[in-house]
């Protein structure tokens, strides 16, 4: 097992996802909502394990492959491979002054942040568009008893504007009367 940290290879940032994930939408083909909690954290250390770590300078490519996981303060990002691609003359991942361009994960994505989780078959972070997207047959996102489920969520990180894409079929949510109501 190899286990970096990088204090400041910040992934721009990781995720923060927000409270109030998409509530209070009905079933639709495309569900539209605010995340105006996701939040890019520039200053806190990430954590990073992962069974193999291979760094190709010349391609500007860090490749973490078997039982990725990624920590950044109450985020967790788990997955079976994670390759994050960087540009810039003399920039490195080992130095943790690298540029990231895009992250792409794949086998089995679980990111959880406090009270959220979602789950997908596949995701990839592309920092100069500020997006995020996971996808697959079935991505899941859940905050307590409230459950999204589509193929594809896409969310712009620097608005928290989110799209659930149902993919031909139907996007399905359940919601938990109880989770609504105020203290």
């Amino acid at each position: 097992m190899i286990y970096r940290s990088f204090a400041k290879f910040s992934f721009a940032g990781f995720l923060l996802v927000s409270a109030g994930l998409l509530a209070g939408q009905t079933a639709a083909q495309t569900t539209n909502s605010q995340m105006n909690g996701l939040k890019l954290s520039n200053d806190q250390p990430i954590q990073i394990e992962s069974d193999q770590l291979e760094i190709r300078e010349q391609e500007k490519k860090a490749f973490f492959t078997g039982n990725v996981k990624v920590v950044q303060g109450t985020t967790t990002l788990q997955a079976g491979t994670m390759v994050v691609h960087y540009r810039g003359e003399g920039q490195t991942v080992t130095q943790g002054n690298a540029d990231i361009e895009k992250i792409d994960v794949a086998q089995k994505v679980f990111l959880s942040s406090g009270t959220q989780q979602a789950t997908a078959d596949t995701g990839y972070f592309d920092m100069a568009q500020q997006l995020f997207v996971l996808e697959g047959e079935r991505v899941v996102l859940s905050e307590g008893q409230n459950v999204f489920v589509g193929c594809k969520l896409t969310v712009q990180m620097n608005s928290g504007q989110a799209k659930l894409d149902s993919c031909g079929r139907r996007v399905q949510i359940q919601l938990d009367p109880k989770s609504q109501q105020s203290n």
